[in-house]
């Protein structure tokens, strides 16, 4: 209350009606010499001082007050005289507080930026130091040549065309240890069979001098799918060689599904690689008809050797098995050779391949057709097969080469003898891959699709001719081959049934 009293006697009778008129809008009655009771806030001392009420007063009250509302009114009048003591107490603490003044930097010369540049953060496009350099003192001793590392851990990589010597060499192994290094992993397997591109981890020590090579320390390498082998010296300064096996899974892949579209996309999107889908493609052809007898509902079967390391490689080899509906061959080492056999212990090249063309599809049958360009029917003396441009056209059984070269209509023609009353021929090559005479195999390639000649696109007649009159090559049947017989069947059926679980 004396805090209030010298309030009162500062601001002046005024400023006494103005506080009186705020207090009675709290709802108290306010005097000069202190607080007399009222049916509001009464507080005549400090001990009379209830904080319950003063706050239950304060949350009913208007604290802001609206100076654009009311105007004239006792609220206005205390919002008006709230707002000239703020104002009036902040001029006069902006008044009497001294001014924070830091003296200007002058102009920095040359020689003062270049020595303040090191203790910048900038970019250094903007020419920022990454540090500051100290002058050596008269205690500093300069070195014969710059420290080496004790140990340098590199890989070489075996090129193709590099010898495993010739790969240490380059990553920097001196000769001597080269040629050690190279006798002692050459007891353990051939240098020549390790594949290429393997990378050679090495360990090079250290050297008395630059003028020599680093000492070959450690050498370890993958040198087959099975094998590791680590190269270390002894303490005697000799390479111990140590052979590290690794187990291999040898279980073959079964790969299953539809034809669906195509059996080599089918194939293909199963995960196996396309030198393998190419391979069942043309075994099976030399048994199935790829035109008439095959659907888009038929399931095939494809085994091929595979192998999986105990460190997660794998790797896919030859085609083993081979299934499409009812038609199989498994792959079986006769006289030798390793072929290709049905069921039954025929081989599968028994017989003229149905398509001698991959993913071709039969666009013109054999017998009396209308032709598209002399537009009047004639006898058509062979079955045409639609494919691209570049395809590759395969023998349809081993025979000779009798006739290479431009025939008339046929456009580039290739006829091969397979017996003396069996022959088949090859129109509108865009070029050919055999020469007049020459040997060829069945399945080998003799020439490419084109459109010359009467052709109205790229496609491939194709003819039998037996004892000198055209037959239709998709009812033809050739006889020939090799069959299993004896103890060889037998043998075949056994590996056969452990294959596919009969």
């Amino acid at each position: 209350m004396g805090a209030a009293r010298r309030l009162f006697a500062v601001a002046g009778t005024r400023g006494r009606k103005l506080f009186q008129a705020g207090a009675r809008g709290f709802g108290g009655a306010v005097a000069v010499g202190g607080f007399a009771p009222g049916p509001g806030l009464g507080l005549r001392d400090l001990g009379g001082f209830r904080p319950a009420a003063l706050i239950g007063h304060l949350k009913s009250a208007e604290i802001a007050v609206d100076l654009g509302d009311g105007i004239g009114s006792r609220l206005w009048w205390r919002g008006l005289a709230t707002l000239v003591l703020l104002s009036a107490m902040t001029f006069w603490a902006g008044s009497t507080m001294t001014p924070l003044t830091e003296p200007v930097r002058g102009t920095m010369t040359p020689a003062q930026a270049d020595d303040a540049r090191p203790d910048r953060i900038a970019p250094l496009a903007l020419g920022a130091a990454t540090g500051r350099f100290t002058a050596p003192t008269a205690k500093v001793r300069a070195l014969a040549e710059v420290p080496e590392r004790p140990r340098v851990e590199l890989t070489a990589t075996l090129r193709a065309s590099d010898s495993f010597e010739g790969a240490l060499r380059r990553a920097g192994v001196g000769k001597d240890d080269a040629n050690d290094a190279a006798r002692a992993v050459g007891a353990a397997v051939r240098l020549d069979q390790i594949r290429g591109a393997t990378d050679i981890d090495l360990v090079l020590g250290r050297r008395e001098t630059k003028k020599v090579p680093r000492p070959l320390d450690s050498l370890a390498f993958r040198a087959a799918f099975e094998l590791r082998l680590e190269l270390t010296r002894a303490a005697d300064g000799t390479l111990r060689l140590k052979r590290i096996p690794i187990a291999i899974d040898e279980t073959p892949l079964t790969v299953t599904g539809r034809v669906g579209g195509s059996l080599g996309r089918s194939a293909k999107a199963a995960g196996l690689p396309a030198t393998v889908v190419a391979e069942a493609i043309q075994q099976l052809g030399y048994v199935v008809d790829f035109q008439h007898g095959v659907g888009r509902g038929d399931d095939f079967q494809l085994i091929v050797e595979h192998r999986r390391a105990a460190t997660g490689e794998t790797q896919t080899g030859k085609l083993i098995y081979a299934r499409l509906g009812k038609n199989e061959l498994m792959r079986w080492d006769y006289n030798g050779a390793s072929q290709f056999f049905r069921a039954n212990g025929e081989s599968a090249r028994k017989g003229l391949m149905k398509t001698p063309v991959d993913g071709a599809r039969l666009t013109s049958d054999f017998g009396m057709r209308f032709h598209p360009l002399l537009n009047y029917s004639r006898m058509h003396q062979g079955v045409d097969f639609g494919v691209p441009a570049g395809t590759p056209i395969k023998a349809a059984a081993s025979g000779k080469a009798t006739f290479v070269g431009w025939h008339g209509g046929h456009g580039n023609y290739v006829m091969l003898a397979h017996s003396k009353t069996l022959s088949t021929a090859y129109a509108h090559m865009s070029r050919f891959a055999v020469k007049p005479g020459q040997q060829v195999a069945q399945g080998q390639v003799i020439g490419y699709v084109g459109s010359t000649g009467m052709s109205t696109g790229p496609h491939l007649h194709y003819e039998t001719w037996l004892s000198g009159r055209p037959v239709n090559p998709v009812t033809l049947k050739f006889l020939g081959g090799t069959s299993l017989a004896g103890a060889d069947y037998g043998r075949f059926k056994g590996a056969l049934a452990r294959l596919t679980n009969r």
